[in-house]
């Protein structure tokens, strides 16, 4: 089993930063692929980034060029550095992972870390 845990959320204003993290622990070797979705209240849950072993990254359209993706395999620990932030990107961030790419099927998920950005 694979334990996920987020941080880093919380209530910023339209134009801020956020840098969320994602702490992995437990069978961690069973994992290579990472990411993050998103799910507002009401909408289906949406991948925004992902991150392979190798460290390709893809994006969502909507947060491409403003969401940063990135891991420190050394510290089994991926990122996600959210700048430009828009009321829009309220939701809850969820971290994902598995041995498959994130877009393919996720394995594992945390528990949800809440972003707020107030207009």
């Amino acid at each position: 089993q694979v334990q996920l845990v987020e941080s880093g959320g919380g209530l910023v204003q339209a134009g801020g930063s956020l840098r969320l993290s994602c702490a992995a622990s437990g069978s961690i070797f069973s994992i290579n692929h990472m990411g993050w979705s998103r799910q507002a209240p009401g909408k289906q849950r949406e991948l925004v980034a992902a991150i392979t072993p190798g460290g390709s990254t893809n994006y969502a359209d909507s947060v491409r060029g403003r969401f940063t993706i990135s891991r420190d395999n050394a510290k089994n620990t991926a990122y996600l550095q959210m700048n430009s932030l828009k009321p829009e990107d309220t939701a809850v961030y969820y971290c994902a992972a598995s041995r498959f790419t994130i877009a393919t099927a996720v394995e594992y998920w945390g528990q949800g870390t809440q972003v707020t950005v107030s207009s």
